[in-house]
């Protein structure tokens, strides 16, 4: 048919087969376009329904799938020359295994964007997932068609054993930090505008949590950045979960020999006289409450007030606030607070006192 077409038309056998094909090919790929955009136009109607999962995970599909039909359609229509026959086989089986690996990975990748429209915090961990996702079905669907086409992957395997140990090596620390920025990313034991302190002593604010390293602001406004991998190492003290309102003990020393009753009922007073004063970042709820810890210390009874704050910084202001308020009191109640003293005993020293003349 083709032949006859050929000698019609007074072209080349080979021009026709390729005219036959651009037409088949050109014909899948505008309905394949218009499929796409149906199959958009559905996912966006449907968003944040089950149904956008679907039309999203097909919408891809059209254009690939009826190129193929259209690839196969020719080789079975048309007679091809052995040569157009062999490298169109190629072609449609190649296509095929890459709509095969892309079907699963684009499944999963949905997947993970639509956890991260549920789950916020994950949505940094889902971006660079995705893309890991899609490298590893397309080197596999790459070595299944090179494979196919009888290209020996020996040396290259070689080649890519080799490399990948040395990479590995100089990218050890990186590669580390990499994938601690995930787990930290979604275990989540710090977070954006959390005040954190570490078990070696960095403490403030979190500013960012990248893929390498943390940025911690410090109260004096300077910036701490911490290797990933030294944080999801670290014993972390988060102070703003589970809620950012705190509870601090405020120690207070007075001199033995002062009733406990007295002291505990002028620290009450004084803790509640700041709260109804409005004084900033001192809350009145839960109560303010005073025990007698540490307790029985070297020259002193130690007391603790026990005030709750907003925040983590809004200690400062209160410790300051508050210790003002108990000096003016306690010297307003002859309420002594002693300084440390020592009694020295020298062996061998003569005695002092009426027994000694």
């Amino acid at each position: 048919m083709v032949q006859d077409l050929a000698q019609t038309f007074h072209v080349a056998p080979s021009m026709l087969y390729t005219i036959a094909f651009a037409v088949l090919l050109l014909s899948a790929l505008v309905l394949g376009f218009i499929l796409n955009r149906v199959l958009h136009h559905w996912t966006k109607k449907r968003k944040n329904s089950r149904g956008e999962l679907v039309f999203a995970l097909f919408e891809s599909l059209p254009v690939p799938l009826l190129v193929l039909a259209a690839l196969y359609i020719g080789i079975e229509m048309l007679t091809l020359p052995h040569q157009y026959e062999r490298v169109a086989s190629k072609l449609v089986f190649a296509l095929l295994v890459l709509i095969l690996f892309y079907f699963p990975a684009k499944a999963v990748i949905l997947f993970l964007r639509r956890m991260g429209q549920r789950q916020p915090h994950m949505e940094q961990v889902a971006q660079p997932a995705a893309f890991l996702i899609r490298a590893l079905f397309a080197v596999l669907a790459l070595i299944i068609v090179l494979e196919n086409l009888g290209v020996s992957l020996t040396a290259v395997w070689t080649t890519l054993g080799v490399g990948s140990v040395a990479v590995a090596l100089a990218l050890q620390e990186t590669l580390s930090n990499f994938f601690a920025g995930l787990y930290i990313l979604a275990d989540r034991p710090v977070s954006h505008g959390d005040y954190v302190k570490l078990d070696g002593g960095q403490e403030g604010y979190v500013v960012r949590v990248g893929w390498r390293s943390t940025v911690i602001r410090t109260l004096a406004n300077n910036f701490v950045i911490v290797p990933n991998a030294t944080l999801a190492k670290a014993i972390i003290t988060n102070f703003s979960v589970p809620e950012l309102r705190m509870a601090y003990p405020l120690q207070v020393s007075v001199a033995y020999g002062t009733e406990h009753e007295r002291v505990e009922k002028v620290l009450l007073e004084v803790a509640q006289e700041a709260i109804r004063e409005g004084t900033e970042g001192l809350l009145g709820e839960p109560a303010p409450m005073v025990r007698l810890i540490p307790g029985f210390g070297a020259s002193s009874l130690d007391f603790s007030l026990i005030v709750q704050l907003r925040q983590f910084s809004d200690q400062f202001a209160v410790q300051s606030e508050l210790r003002k308020r108990i000096l003016k009191r306690f010297e307003k109640e002859g309420i002594q607070i002693p300084f440390p003293t020592r009694t020295i005993l020298f062996e061998g020293a003569p005695p002092t006192g009426p027994a000694a003349g």
